[in-house]
């Protein structure tokens, strides 16, 4: 990477009118682009693509949106400012918190008024795209409307996540960006301690290690929880509680499915997923309480809850009770937590910059690493086992063609193989083939902690964003953080709020089968019935277990690496 000083400089000579053309394409590989998965001569050729389809809409203002993370950043401060040099076409790439994006979108889709001319909204909205056909087809525009302005070049194939943004009937909706997984994260260097592993077998007769269900994940939290090491006081859990739009994706993140609560399926549960959300066999939501056949509200669901808040009260730092996942993020960096549950590979860059020496060795490698989370006590050999948050670009229909046609080419911009390995250096979020298999991360893999070995596994494919069967995400999602908000704080039980919360979701369910305005893919709700019905039958719902402490076990992460190669 080149430092903060010269692409600073870089930019500078990029911005003035002079160079909106090739030569300041050049400038750009010269001082930005160092590592590629293009020759330099094939860089040239895309960044040729570039300046020629942009032709038509120079000097034209274009306002694109995503949230807040290091490789936005990126992309909002060095690649935006080149993308404008380069081509002429002026970009606004704003950085705003992801419930804000999502509030956007939103009221974009509500009113027809055109906000912004693109989105990086997390592909958890493919089941809203999908159903509402407010999002443009993005199969029909690269073959039709967006023709003209698609990358020759772009390569679809080399994308690893477009199976989460293609909807049933085949049609890609979304472009990845940026992609990250919840993994769980530890203290390798503790966990290898000769004498505090003695004194865990000691304590509970058996080897500490990479806790593969919940019962030993409570095990080492309790372990190292008030214990001091090298001065410090650590903590067996990380978390976070505060009542905020980001609490809800704690849990719609799959945590309910990594507890048990779902059906099995890839890429997600089906007929119910990992909202506890039932659909029918023409993918039309039906129910979200056990009443209904949907698992929101069902043991594994109350589980779920329950184990999250008892963890957060007796393991975790007193001050995340109070914290977002944004703040919530960069903790373990600081290095007083021995281990997370759900950690989002997102702050991998926080934990390897100059930051975080308290958790790294003196030659850079990391005394911690990733591996996959632990499942609960209702959670069967099929079901999800993690989350993987696609960020994705989004064209809406209510954008002016011409408008879509410019963002869609910073879009491309953004994530071509010019690019793309040096901002994956950037921000660890991989989307492209090339740039995993690239010789850099080779290179750097004994730095990251797992992750390049995580992600050029087939393992990988496991992890999943929320699926299709949620048909509006930004109506729904909001009902989860304000109902498991009344369970954090105390003022409902864990089974009163998810009462709650299915009733709700299923107000709005019902809403949308009167309005008819998603048509046959939209919701037709089941008649209530006793939940003994759904119970009995397999699969999900499930019945509260007997005994929801299994015995507790751990692998070796030596040998789960090599599971995963």
């Amino acid at each position: 990477m080149k430092s903060s000083t010269a692409l600073a400089v870089t930019l500078g000579l990029l911005t003035g009118p002079a160079f909106a053309d090739m030569e300041a394409a050049k400038k750009f590989l010269d001082e930005t682009i160092e590592r590629s998965a293009l020759s330099r001569e094939e860089q040239e050729a895309e960044m040729q693509f570039f300046v020629d389809a942009a032709e038509p809409f120079k000097g034209m203002d274009i306002k694109v949106v995503s949230e807040t993370i290091t490789t936005h950043e990126y992309e909002a401060n060095v690649l935006a400012p080149a993308f404008t040099a380069i081509t002429g076409i002026n970009i606004t790439h704003d950085l705003i918190g992801e419930g804000d994006v999502v509030e956007k979108l939103q009221t974009q889709m509500q009113s027809g008024e055109n906000i912004y001319d693109a989105y990086i909204n997390d592909s958890d909205l493919i089941g809203t795209h999908w159903r509402y056909k407010q999002a443009r087809s993005l199969t029909d525009w690269m073959a039709n409307e967006g023709k003209d302005v698609t990358n020759p070049g772009l390569d679809l194939d080399d994308f690893i996540g477009l199976d989460f943004t293609t909807s049933p009937d085949g049609e890609l909706y979304q472009l990845p960006d940026q992609q990250f997984a919840n993994l769980y994260w530890f203290r390798q260097d503790w966990f290898t301690d000769p004498e505090l592993m003695a004194e865990f077998k000691e304590k509970y007769g058996y080897e500490l290690g990479v806790p593969v269900n919940w019962s030993a994940y409570e095990d080492i939290a309790e372990f190292f929880t008030g214990r001091t090491i090298d001065g410090v006081e650590v903590f067996g859990n990380m978390d976070y509680g505060k009542k905020d739009p980001s609490l809800g994706w704690r849990y719609t993140d799959a945590w309910m499915s990594m507890a048990g609560m779902g059906d099995v399926g890839e890429p997600n549960g089906l007929p119910v997923d990992e909202w506890g959300i039932r659909v029918n066999e023409n993918s039309q939501p039906v129910g979200s309480c056990v009443a209904r056949g949907g698992a929101t509200n069902d043991a594994a669901a109350v589980y779920a809850i329950t184990k999250s808040i008892e963890w957060l009260e007796k393991y975790t730092p007193p001050a995340a009770a109070g914290m977002t996942f944004g703040e919530a993020g960069p903790v373990p960096a600081q290095g007083a937590i021995a281990q997370q549950m759900f950690w989002y590979t997102a702050f991998t860059a926080d934990m390897v910059n100059d930051s975080a020496k308290a958790v790294l060795n003196e030659d850079g490698t990391p005394k911690w690493r990733m591996a996959p989370s632990p499942h609960g006590a209702y959670w069967k050999e099929g079901q999800k086992v993690g989350y993987q948050d696609v960020g994705s670009w989004t064209l809406m229909e209510s954008t002016p063609v011409d408008r879509a046609k410019a963002a869609w080419l910073y879009a491309q911009f953004v994530t071509s193989k010019t690019v793309d390995v040096e901002k994956a250096h950037a921000g660890l979020t991989f989307i492209r083939e090339s740039t995993i298999q690239h010789d850099s991360f080779t290179e750097r893999a004994p730095k990251l902690g797992g992750l390049v070995e995580f992600y050029r596994s087939p393992a990988r494919t496991a992890w999943s964003p929320t699926g299709t069967n949620v048909p509006d995400y930004p109506k729904l999602a909001q009902l989860w953080w304000q109902n498991i908000g009344d369970a954090m704080s105390g003022a409902k039980t864990p089974q009163e709020a998810l009462d709650s919360l299915c009733a709700e979701q299923e107000k709005v369910l019902e809403r949308l089968e009167r309005a008819g305005v998603q048509g046959d893919l939209g919701p037709k709700m089941n008649e209530e019935m006793d939940a003994s019905h759904w119970l009995e039958q397999e699969g999900s719902p499930v019945a509260k277990l007997d005994n929801e402490d299994p015995e507790p076990e751990t692998i070796s992460y030596e040998e789960l690496i090599k599971s995963w190669q």
